[in-house]
């Protein structure tokens, strides 16, 4: 018999269904067994009478987190009994077959309840059980269903979803890199991308003009509630552009995709406000201006933060970027650039969406000539030599009719956290690294056997091996 969705029980009262999927919970009374069934679609309530002993026999066996088949006849409850406050609640399934596709062993946790208060190497350790409850089935469903809405928005404005490398060139110029050795190429290593920022600038050389991709950035950056190693990020970059198009394009999409998913943004349109008088007033580039009333109800308070200084001092007294280094500065500040002066004071075309005391997102307007982009490295002293080898690529790309451009990255884990009330970036991720940067399930970072460091060319310091 064809399987029926639980979700879809309504609709065929009186009829015989076949169901697969758990056990959620069983209620033993004897002469009648109850159970709560699940599937990807939901709950039913179930019962095995004594009029079928067999199924009764069956029933007694088993045990929540089992996964069984179930025949059964779909009956509507006595009006007593309904429960309109649930899913199936004016339905019964009357069991008259049950199958044990598979017994469970006895759960190392509670999963019908919250799991956010469970130690956290447990938790890791057994995340294939953690995400079947309630909350982190939500949570990975409203994730699915962002992305799914921002990818439809943007192939409706023409964009086109391109695929960056994930081994490419270590260019440090934020966080460190994660490193791959090569084997064909003793003493070299690839880098994991912390971000796809000059390939799709490349792309823009290369004239799509609107690219999108869900991208993964890998960082080794230290390790907070509301960062991980691994993030993805809704990654747009778009030719002939200024700063208004893309956040108005961006502001269109994040509302059009959240309203759509149910929810209330506090102000439309974003309020846009300088990153010094965001200093000022709350102390932060990223601020939370919602109400207590609002924060209750979780509603989302969306902002824009723009000019932003282009450069920093560094502990050592050196000019540095605030952002990255392909941007663009502002306009009227383009000649201080070129000429190297008021560096302090120089304002940069970049964007930042907060909301709700998170950062959601960045971008910027991109220097699209070789001249800027060896201005800005100039003023951060780099040699003619130092800069070829860091971004000759791009120098040579900007040569051959590159055209004004700009984009966004927006963290899909900081939005879902927005959308969900979470405040720790693993409870919207299915497989997170550990606040010890171990992963989840498998047990990474660990050693190599002696063949494999043989074939990567690579040897460990004695010293170091020890540590752990």
């Amino acid at each position: 018999m064809e399987r029926t969705l639980i979700g879809e029980l309504g609709s065929h009262i009186g009829e015989t269904v076949s169901i697969s999927g758990w056990v959620d919970v069983r209620r033993d009374q004897g002469k009648m067994v109850f159970f709560d069934f699940r599937d990807r679609s939901g709950f039913v309530q179930a019962i095995c009478l004594p009029n079928r002993p067999e199924a009764i026999a069956e029933g007694k066996k088993l045990r929540a987190e089992y996964v069984v088949r179930v025949e059964g006849i779909i009956n509507k409850r006595p009006e007593k009994n309904v429960q309109a406050d649930k899913q199936n609640g004016d339905i019964e399934l009357e069991i008259k077959n049950i199958e044990i596709l598979n017994p469970s062993d006895a759960m190392p946790f509670d999963i019908s309840d919250d799991t956010s208060g469970i130690d956290e190497s447990v938790r890791a350790e057994y995340r294939y059980l953690d995400l079947r409850s309630k909350r982190m089935q939500k949570n990975m469903r409203v994730r699915s269903e962002f992305v799914r809405r921002c990818r439809e928005f943007l192939f409706a404005n023409d964009f086109t979803e391109i695929e960056t490398p994930l081994l490419t060139e270590s260019t440090p110029e934020g966080s460190r890199d994660f490193v791959v050795p090569s084997r064909l190429h003793p003493g070299k290593f690839y880098a994991l991308p912390q971000a796809p920022q000059q390939y799709k600038q490349l792309l823009m050389t290369a004239g799509f003009e609107r690219y999108f991709q869900m991208a993964r950035a890998i960082r080794d950056e230290d390790l907070r509630a509301d960062r991980g190693f691994e993030h993805t990020q809704v990654d747009i970059e778009m030719s002939f552009v200024e700063m208004n198009d893309v956040m108005n394009l961006v502001e269109q999409m994040i509302t059009t995709t959240v309203e759509a998913m149910g929810h209330t943004i506090k102000e439309k349109p974003f309020p846009r406000i300088s990153y010094k008088d965001a200093m000022e007033k709350y102390g932060a580039d990223k601020f939370d201006l919602r109400t207590s009333e609002e924060k209750e109800k979780n509603i989302l308070a969306y902002a824009w933060v723009v000019n932003f200084p282009f450069f920093e001092k560094t502990k050592e007294g050196e000019w540095t970027f605030t952002h990255n280094p392909f941007s663009m500065p502002i306009p009227e500040h383009l000649d201080w650039l070129m000429k190297s002066e008021n560096i302090g004071d120089i304002l940069t075309t970049q964007y930042d969406l907060v909301c709700n005391g998170f950062e959601s997102g960045g971008g910027s307007i991109r220097g699209n000539k070789p001249e800027i982009l060896e201005a800005v490295y100039k003023v951060m002293g780099f040699s003619k030599e130092e800069l070829e080898e860091r971004v000759g690529h791009m120098l040579k790309a900007f040569r051959y009719g590159t055209p004004p451009h700009g984009g966004i990255a927006l963290g899909v884990e900081r939005n879902i956290m927005n959308l969900t009330g979470e405040t720790m970036l693993r409870e919207v991720q299915a497989f997170p690294m550990t606040r010890g940067g171990q992963t989840a399930v498998m047990k990474a970072p660990k050693s190599l056997s002696q063949k494999q460091l043989d074939e990567l060319h690579l040897s460990i310091n004695a010293d170091d091996a020890t540590k752990n």
